[in-house]
Order: structure tokens, then sequence, then C-alpha cells
């Protein structure tokens, strides 16, 4: 596949850029009147619930991992309006989603159980009899 049409997210993963859309609205903040006359912030939007080029697996995973960004129509979304022009957001909203995609794709560790030890758990214990005896202490009758 061609670098220009596909964006490479991993070694098992490659999108077409027809299946990515953009839109352009115009920037917020400072910037005087080039931002009041122009569209420059650049909104990536993905079809993660129906894109083809994900397995079953892949999207139920970028679909729990990328919750917050996915509307409930499946759609992610990725702004980008940091630069001036709209082409640089542009790229920086795609260089974002290969990113966010390849992070979210990468399996998680399994977590290892562990056990503290035996001196950990008497320090502990000693720590927190001596409190109760500074608290037993300051009971006194004044």
């Amino acid at each position: 596949m061609d670098e220009t049409t596909t964006i490479i997210i991993n070694a098992h993963l490659h999108i077409p850029l027809a299946e990515i859309e953009f839109r352009f609205s115009s920037s917020s903040g400072p910037g005087g009147q080039h931002v009041n006359k122009t569209a420059t912030k650049a909104t990536l939007l993905f079809d993660v619930a129906h894109s083809p080029s994900l397995t079953e697996e892949q999207r139920a995973t970028i679909l729990e991992k990328l919750a917050n960004r996915i509307d409930g129509d499946g759609v992610l979304h990725i702004q980008a309006q940091t630069a001036r022009s709209q082409f640089q957001n542009r790229e920086l909203a795609l260089a974002r989603f290969q990113t966010l995609l390849a992070q979210a794709l990468q399996p998680t560790k399994p977590r290892k159980k562990t056990r503290p030890s035996r001196t950990a758990v008497e320090k502990r214990l000693t720590q927190k009899r001596k409190q109760s005896e500074r608290k037993r202490e300051r009971r006194g009758d004044w």
C-alpha cells in the first residue's frame, strides 16, 4: 500500500485515508482578524464502529480504551487547532490519530500479584501500635 493513501498504525494495521473525514472550523483564542476569517481548526473523524480495516477484536479494544473520545455513533473525534494553517492542523490531527490508535492497540501487561514482605508488615504494625499508644496517653484526666 502507498504511504500517501494509508496511515500506518502498527505492523498489523493500515488505515486508508478514504476512511478518515475532516471538518474545518474557526479556531478559538488569540489571533486577531486571521482567526475570525479563516477555518483553521481541523477535526478528524474516524468511524470506528463501521471501519472495514479493523478486526472485531481491534474494534472492541479501541471502543473500550478511547471511549471518552468516541461519540454515541462510534465515531472517533480528534481536534487540532494549535497551528495557524489548516494544512498543519490537519497533519497534527493525523499524527495524533496515529499515536492514539497505536497506544490503544498495545496489549496491556497482566498485573503480577505481590505480597508485602514480612518486615514491611511488622514495621506497619509497630507504627500502628506506637500511634495508638500516643493517642491513649493523651486521653488522661486533666
